[in-house]
């Protein structure tokens, strides 16, 4: 049976929080899906004396997601891995990846002053210059050719610095892997974990205005945060995606090779 679609025995009647992971590895021996990952991540698995894995502490993104530390110890030698880890129970459902005031992202980007305008433009710190659908903010689709073609080009341009930060991260928790898990009610466990080069290759893409107005960069969505009750902080930036997607990559290359077959 494909492990994409193998589920652990253990882990079916479990809910999935941030734990489930963790505990999976540390019981590597009994679990389908630490021993699949393992493999994936180059490991023979009879060399493993011990596997170790912990939730890495810090602000690593850790209201976003879950970061984890796995230690391997084989027989020569011990090794760590970092894994950014998705744990979701809705296939079409997107995650929220990463959060930040404009100016924080231009103090990490180092985007001109017109590209921070733009992006105020659209979250709602700087109002509308002329009369828009929504009076509090502007969409891109709103604006006039040059803002769109710079927003374009700028995002387009940095995307593999853009991928880096919201996927990747940065420094020694700098996460290796994209370790996503699907629990459906009465299904069995799925999940897949890519390389974070692989993970940034298949998200990764060309930037367009969506129909609603906002940006869209691969697979990955750009959009102000809004809600919170209308407080400051809805006027944020914000970058989502659907961790699922990763299955249907798996899904396309195995009808490659079958059709190539």
């Amino acid at each position: 049976m494909d492990k994409i679609m193998l589920g652990s025995q253990t882990a079916k009647n479990g809910f999935l929080n941030e734990e489930f992971v963790i505990n999976e590895f540390n019981s590597w021996q009994k679990s389908d899906l630490a021993r699949d990952c393992l493999i994936k991540m180059g490991y023979d698995l009879n060399e493993i004396e011990y596997v170790w894995a912990e939730k890495i502490k810090g602000s690593y993104k850790a209201d976003l997601q879950v970061r984890v530390q796995i230690t391997i110890k084989l027989k020569t030698l011990i090794d760590a891995q970092n894994l950014s880890v998705k744990l979701v129970s809705n296939p079409r459902g997107f995650n929220q990846i990463d959060k930040r005031w404009v100016a924080t992202y231009k103090k990490l980007w180092g985007f001109d002053d017109e590209i921070e305008r733009i992006l105020k433009l659209y979250t709602g710190e700087i109002m509308p210059y002329k009369s828009t659908r929504d009076d509090r903010r502007m969409f891109f689709d709103e604006m006039n050719e040059s803002e769109i073609n710079a927003i374009l080009q700028w995002f387009e341009r940095n995307q593999i610095l853009i991928l880096s930060d919201i996927l990747k991260g940065s420094g020694k928790f700098a996460a290796e892997w994209f370790l996503v898990v699907l629990k459906v009610k009465n299904e069995p466990l799925k999940w897949e974990i890519l390389s974070m080069n692989e993970t940034m290759n298949f998200y990764a893409g060309k930037a367009q205005i969506t129909k609603q107005g906002n940006l869209k960069l691969g697979k990955i969505t750009i959009q102000r945060k809004g809600g919170d009750n209308g407080r400051e902080s809805a006027k944020m930036l914000q970058f989502k995606l659907n961790p699922c997607e990763i299955f249907k990559r798996k899904e396309s290359l195995m009808m490659k090779i079958r059709l190539a077959g």
